[in-house]
Order: C-alpha cells, then structure tokens, then sequence
C-alpha cells in the first residue's frame, strides 16, 4: 500500500491550487469549453499535471487515467492506476459556486483500493481505503440506512412527475461529492441513466461502499474499473434496504433510454 499520508498531502495540495484559482474566492479564471456544454479551465490542466507528477513520483509503477490527459490504451496492461478527475463539477467551480471537488483513487485488478474527495470550498475532505472504512475529515462515515424507498432523499434540481414520491435535497454538480453525500446519510439515493466516465465515481463509490452504501451499475451489476473503454452505463448508489427497490424504479427506463456508446 502507498504512503497514505503522502497521498493525502499531494491530494490537499492540488485543491489549494484548484482553490487558488476559483471565482468563488475572488479569483479571476480562464476558461473554456472543450466540446460544447463542456466547460474547462486553467485551473483543470493545472491540478491535472500537478497530481500526474507527484502521484507519479508517490507510486511510479501505476498508470494514469484522467479527464483531461489523452488516453494511453497501454494503461490496461498494469494491475495499478490512478483514475483522476482533477476538478468533478467544472460547471460549478466556473460559476463561483461551491460544488466541485478534486477526484483522486487508486485502483488495482479493476477495484479501487484508495480514494478521495478534496471540496476546499466546502470544506471537506472525504478519505476511504478499502476494508477500513470512510471518513470525512476524520470523522468515521456511516451510510443511510434507509429501508423505504418512497421518501428517499435524492440530490436533484427537480424530480419529474414518476418520482414524486422521492424528496429533493441539495444537488451539488460534483456526481462524486452526490454519491459521498450518500455515504455522510445527506441522501439515500444517488442514480444516473447516461454513459459515465470512471473517473467521476472511483473514489466517492469508495468512499460510499465503506460507508456502507450498496453500489452497482444502473442494472445493478458490479462497477470494475480500467476498462478499455471507460465507462459505464449509470450508477445506482443507495442505502442498502431500497436497492431493489430502486432498480425496480429504473429497470423500464433504463432499458429504453439506454444510448449506444
């Protein structure tokens, strides 16, 4: 295993880069959209080739997958990656908002074995390493237990008619900190039907299935990690007692809506 506290340092370190450059604190930022809706910064390249280099220097023998560095296929050859997503919630952080996290796991044999969850805006730091639980800024996280499905926390902007039944907490644009937020019992239920990268979730489904979250794929099947092609269809992330439940609710939708990749 690597130097836990070595990772966490570099970690902390890259979100006060990210918070260096954020509009919320008074920062003036350069961005720009790569595809169209598709916002990214200065400040993303910059704590991108940050944690490249010293994550390398931590554990050279792992390979890099991240958001915002071309994809070197070869990475599927090596039992160790680092899976980044340098700032999840890039809408959020061009905004000035407070929604956006840094994204950092480390996974082997396609699990992930360490991750966290850097939101110096809000002022959280979000650790897991598998078998020995999560915590948020070093208080020991235990997941919702919720055993009913109607009135299932879920964050959201809005619930449609079909789920009227659920309750609308605060939706960050970080999907990571929505899925930790699961883990912290802020939500009961955290579920997408659209082709996700595994950046997005390496770390934070860690940190909720530590917590003691139910984790799967919109279909209920297990999420691995260093694909060839990474990505998965949805995420279901939910207090263990409305998983069934759950997949019921997406099971019709997901089978229609789901796009070819």
């Amino acid at each position: 295993m690597i130097d836990q506290s070595r990772f966490q340092e570099i970690v902390r370190e890259a979100s006060r880069i990210a918070f260096s450059h954020w509009p919320g604190a008074g920062h003036d930022l350069h961005s720009w959209d790569k595809t169209p809706g598709d916002p990214v910064s200065e400040a993303d390249l910059a704590v991108d080739a940050f944690l490249r280099r010293e994550l390398g220097r931590l554990l050279p023998a792992a390979a890099w997958l991240s958001e915002e560095t071309t994809d070197d296929k070869a990475r599927t050859g090596s039992d160790l990656i680092w899976l980044v997503d340098p700032i999840d919630g890039t809408r959020d952080y061009v905004r000035g908002r407070a929604g956006w996290a840094i994204s950092v796991a480390l996974v082997s044999a396609g699990k992930p074995l360490i991750g966290m969850l850097a939101a110096p805006a809000r002022e959280e730091e979000w650790v897991a390493v598998a078998g020995q639980g999560s915590t948020l800024n070093g208080r020991k996280l235990v997941a919702s237990t919720r055993e009913e499905f109607t009135g299932a926390r879920v964050p959201v902007d809005h619930l449609p008619g079909p789920d009227s039944d659920l309750v609308k907490v605060e939706k960050p644009n970080s999907i990571a900190l929505r899925i930790a937020m699961v883990a912290d019992d802020r939500a009961d239920l955290v579920a997408t039907l659209r082709w996700g990268f595994e950046w997005d979730i390496a770390a934070a489904t860690l940190i909720a299935r530590e917590a003691g979250a139910h984790v799967s794929d919109a279909f209920g099947k297990p999420l691995a990690y260093n694909k060839h092609d990474p990505r998965d269809f949805g995420v279901l992330v939910c207090a263990p007692g409305i998983h069934v439940a759950a997949l019921q609710r997406l099971s019709d939708r997901a089978g229609t809506s789901r796009p070819p990749k």
